[in-house]
């Protein structure tokens, strides 16, 4: 028998598929030439339809997010050419749903450069050997630094937790080094931990670091979701995320430069703490959104 809930479910879902696939140029199946968001004024005043897609996401967002994130904290981990007026608005998103953002730490270029591997990998050993069993042994490199970034920022703990001064040594270093930047400090560890990827990686290496440092981050928190434009899903980096084996231990969600992505990253976040992996957003195989 067909539940009211599953009926509802459905609905929804298929109102955010079309909302995601008006916005990418009139419906589900149009293609898309241009890859960098447009500004809600430009993109809906003379397109009536896309101003409902965009109008009904944005009206039924709060509904479907209210308090999915009550009493949670997320650490926002950002790739360097990340769009800051999109960013901006997910992070209103999740402060809506009632969470608390502890910290953004963005990591540099140096941090996701395939030339300075040498220097990620010489510094996450000493750091490693600092913090003692805290770090898988048989780590590769982007995975260690990862799994250190994560040890400061993020904790399995659904409540979240102080940060020690160990701790916020490895921020301090990694600072140091110029391969992450961050505003203030470090005074608690969160449980979810969302990932926003930036420009295109490099072609030599750089979707192996995207991976290395989802896994890391993967191993250290209760819950992280990478997230992305539509432009990232597909054939983007979001897209070939999904085929690595660490997309079974974190959520992705493409279309963050849409009302229902934000949204779907909001949700994606609030399951993460209970159930690993999922791909959501335009092109996500687990459909536009987490409603179950």
């Amino acid at each position: 028998m067909i539940t009211f809930r599953h009926f509802l479910t459905s609905i929804v879902a298929v109102f955010f598929a079309l909302a995601v696939g008006i916005a990418l140029g009139g419906g589900p199946l149009s293609d898309f030439s241009d890859p960098a968001p447009v500004a809600a004024s430009d993109t809906t005043e003379d397109d009536p339809a896309r101003a409902y897609a965009e109008g009904f996401a944005t009206a039924i967002g709060p509904v479907l997010t209210s308090a999915k994130l009550a009493d949670r904290s997320v650490a926002v981990v950002t790739v360097p050419g990340v769009n800051e007026e999109i960013l901006t608005s997910l992070a209103e998103e999740v402060s809506a749903a009632g969470g608390t953002i502890t910290g953004r730490y963005s990591l540099t270029d140096d941090m996701v450069s395939p030339d300075q591997k040498a220097l990620v990998d010489t510094l996450g050993a000493q750091l490693m050997t600092q913090q003692g069993k805290a770090i898988a042994a048989d780590a590769t490199t982007y995975d260690r630094i990862g799994q250190l970034l994560g040890v400061a920022v993020a904790t399995t703990t659904p409540e979240g937790e102080p940060a020690t001064d160990q701790q916020n040594r490895i921020i301090e270093t990694l600072v140091g080094a110029d391969l992450l930047t961050l505003d203030g400090s470090v005074t608690e560890r969160a449980p979810l931990v969302l990932l926003v990827v930036g420009g295109e990686p490099a072609d030599e290496g750089g979707d192996a670091i995207l991976s290395g440092l989802a896994s890391g981050l993967s191993r250290a928190a209760g819950g992280v979701v990478v997230a992305g434009t539509l432009a990232d899903g597909g054939e983007g980096q979001v897209g070939r995320l999904r085929a690595e084996p660490v997309s079974a231990e974190v959520a992705t969600v493409d279309g963050i430069d849409t009302p229902a992505g934000r949204v779907t990253a909001v949700l994606a976040l609030a399951r993460s703490l209970s159930t690993k992996g999922g791909a959501f957003g335009a092109s996500g195989a687990d459909g536009p959104v987490p409603l179950g």
